[in-house]
């Protein structure tokens, strides 16, 4: 997980969590009191309580037994449930420097991303699984300082682009999840965060997974099903339909990923009555580079007519507990800038907002 100014102080403990080294004081120590304040076991302030379900979960210091004087925070691994996690931290607000910051400390802020207060919020790094070469690509900070008003949604862009296509839903659930978090700025006048990020997870893989409708049995292969999409409803919904080819009859061969287990665990009952001679699915043991070359991302021009309003059906109206059900994460991070206030978060809620309306305007072109 090396991304970024701060991800290289950040070890992964086998037991499932991260120890991130305290900083030098008074950074270190704030950071610490931040996270002891809200994991408070005796804390009974809703919005405190509500806030920990937007930050890795806590717990306490640890120092390793032969350096005593090392202190680390002792994390939970936001990406430890993802195969191949897809990473991005993003530093939010208009100001990365905090109100005690002396000049030489806000010229040096400002003079790393003067954008930052115009946008808003500031690309620190990112890592992306590229799923036809089964590696990672990484940019480090200076990609981010690199992007201007005109290329900032080219840039995050890059982060929802597998080499494929572009995980729409995956960009859908973050949108969703950075909303939770601005309802939360905006009902609280307790806290500024300064330099703080917001860290988004999304899973990279996609194995096939093999589904027989007529009795809705799911069984891992590494075969890639062909699918049959018959001219009424598609059945299908998956972290991405990669089109094989188009039919000149409109019905379209995909291959199905790993999404559709969850979405028939959800929909098992309406759809195996319902729709079962619709749609068949049968697997051949195709090799999976010889499908990945033929694949073609979804665009008007590869489609006929028709078929485009069910696609859409797909990836811009699925029903709620669905896109609930992709797998992304969206946390903040990075804490040794918060300081106590008795005003809103205007920085950081101007920021959210803002990568919102980026990221809407990703899924809407």
């Amino acid at each position: 997980m090396e991304l970024q100014h701060e991800w290289h102080r950040i070890l992964q403990h086998p037991d499932g969590t991260v120890l991130k080294q305290l900083q030098p004081p008074p950074r270190g120590p704030r950071e610490q009191e931040f996270y002891n304040k809200v994991y408070d076991s005796d804390c009974c302030d809703s919005i405190l309580l509500e806030l920990r379900e937007y930050l890795p979960k806590y717990f306490g210091v640890w120092s390793p037994p032969t350096a005593p004087n090392e202190m680390y925070l002792k994390l939970e691994d936001v990406t430890r449930k993802f195969n191949k996690p897809c990473i991005m931290d993003v530093k939010i607000g208009q100001k990365s420097y905090d109100p005690y910051a002396s000049a030489e400390k806000i010229q040096q802020q400002v003079s790393k991303y003067p954008l930052m207060e115009e946008i808003g919020f500031l690309v620190l790094g990112m890592r992306v699984y590229h799923v036809s070469s089964d590696s990672y690509e990484t940019q480090n900070q200076h990609y981010g300082r690199g992007l201007t008003k005109e290329t900032v949604k080219d840039g995050i862009a890059k982060f929802f682009h597998n080499g494929y296509c572009l995980r729409k839903d995956a960009i859908a659930a973050s949108i969703q999840k950075i909303e939770k978090i601005l309802a939360w700025f905006e009902g609280q006048k307790q806290l500024n965060f300064y330099a703080s990020s917001l860290l988004f997870v999304y899973e990279g893989s996609c194995q096939a997974t093999t589904v027989r409708l007529s009795d809705v049995t799911l069984a891992e292969k590494r075969g890639v099903p062909k699918g049959l999409l018959s001219g009424g409803d598609i059945l299908e919904y998956n972290n991405n339909i990669h089109l094989i080819n188009s039919t000149e009859n409109g019905k379209i061969e995909a291959s199905v990923s790993k999404g559709l287990s969850k979405f028939y665990a959800l929909h098992k009952k309406a759809y195996s009555k319902r729709h079962h001679s619709q749609l068949s699915l049968k697997v051949e043991n195709l090799e999976q580079d010889n499908v990945w070359k033929s694949s073609t991302c979804i665009t008007q021009e590869h489609l006929n007519g028709n078929v485009i309003p069910q696609l859409e059906k797909v990836f811009c109206h699925m029903p709620a507990e669905i896109k609930e059900s992709v797998n992304v994460e969206v946390r903040m991070i990075d804490f040794a800038h918060v300081f106590p206030s008795n005003a809103k978060d205007e920085g950081y809620i101007y920021g959210l907002k803002n990568l919102i309306t980026v990221l809407q305007n990703i899924l809407d072109n």
